[in-house]
């Protein structure tokens, strides 16, 4: 039987398939976010364990940070159940409904679309990186100048407004299902929670050349001048090996954890909206409109000739 009749006939037999029918669409459809909510008591858990072994190097965590830092992550849920059916979800649907290819989902397909997933998720990572608007809503993530399990889910409510799942949609149109694109990218970030901890060191050398590691992170999330800008992959490291970007930990280059303009703030608007309020102050200066509009394309650190 192929795998897809099998998974067909486990489905139709386990009862949940009228209850998923029953959910409204744009629900149903956002399976993405299903998973995160359902992967959440697991990442609770998880950094529960991890809290315990690390709990007296205030370098490495702090309560009250980690507390911060699942709010900014249940703000990011909250946001992305609510407008995902709104602003992301017509657009995957146009894109589907005239699609190139008509995909089936099998073994070989979905082995594929992992991977292009993972190829759309590294373009998308280096341009949250190298595009200020995309950083306005990113630099959140790397703000905390410790690193955790819990930094994992310090995450922008902002993320469904900005714009970065524009990244995964000539993945429907190519003829890929919406619904497995986001699967597959919710799968792909469950996988990342994993690699934000220092409790882990380096593994065997034919992991770390082809995966993304807890090592290859820690050199993501650094502000060193070595570090910066490097190690953009979310599953497959290959992506930064085939173009330029990777960079490996180092044992005599500590990782020195967060941004170069650092915001020590516990509201939650100021760590979701800082760098936007900082990109717009510098459109507004004076100026020819066509030089203080470049602060929207341009990397964060770019500044305009005085």
């Amino acid at each position: 039987m192929a795998l897809m009749d099998w998974f067909n006939t486990i489905w139709l037999n386990s009862g949940l398939a009228p209850l998923w029918n029953a959910l409204p669409d744009w629900l149903a459809l956002d399976a993405r976010q299903l998973i995160f909510v359902v992967a959440t008591p697991l990442f609770i858990g998880l950094f529960l364990w991890e809290y315990r072994k690390i709990r007296h190097n205030k370098k490495l965590v702090d309560g009250r940070e980690s507390w911060l830092n699942f709010m900014l992550g249940a703000g990011y849920q909250t946001t992305e159940l609510l407008f995902a059916g709104l602003i992301a979800f017509p657009l995957y649907a146009f894109a589907y409904q005239h699609r190139l290819l008509d995909i089936e989902l099998n073994v070989f397909t979905a082995i594929a679309l992992w991977f292009l997933v993972d190829f759309c998720y590294y373009g998308f990572h280096r341009t949250s990186h190298r595009v200020r608007w995309f950083w306005a809503a990113h630099v959140t993530h790397h703000s905390s100048e410790r690193m955790n399990f819990s930094t994992a889910m310090r995450q922008n409510a902002t993320n469904i407004f900005n714009g970065g799942w524009l990244f995964y949609v000539p993945l429907a149109f190519l003829g890929y299902n919406p619904v497995w694109i986001g699967v597959c990218y919710a799968l792909s970030l469950v996988y990342q929670y994993f690699i934000h901890t220092t409790l882990v060191g380096k593994l065997h050398p034919a992991i770390e050349y082809i995966f993304n590691t807890p090592s290859h992170h820690r050199v993501h999330h650094g502000r060193n001048p070595e570090y910066i800008d490097r190690n953009y992959a979310g599953v497959f490291i290959i992506w930064d090996r085939l173009f330029g970007t990777f960079v490996e930990e180092k044992d005599d280059q500590p990782v020195e954890y967060g941004i170069t303009r650092p915001v020590y703030s516990n509201s939650l608007v100021v760590n979701w909206c800082h760098e936007y309020v900082d990109m717009f102050r510098a459109i507004g200066q004076k100026g020819p409109l066509t030089q203080r509009l470049k602060h929207l394309w341009k990397p964060p650190e770019w500044e305009r000739e005085q």
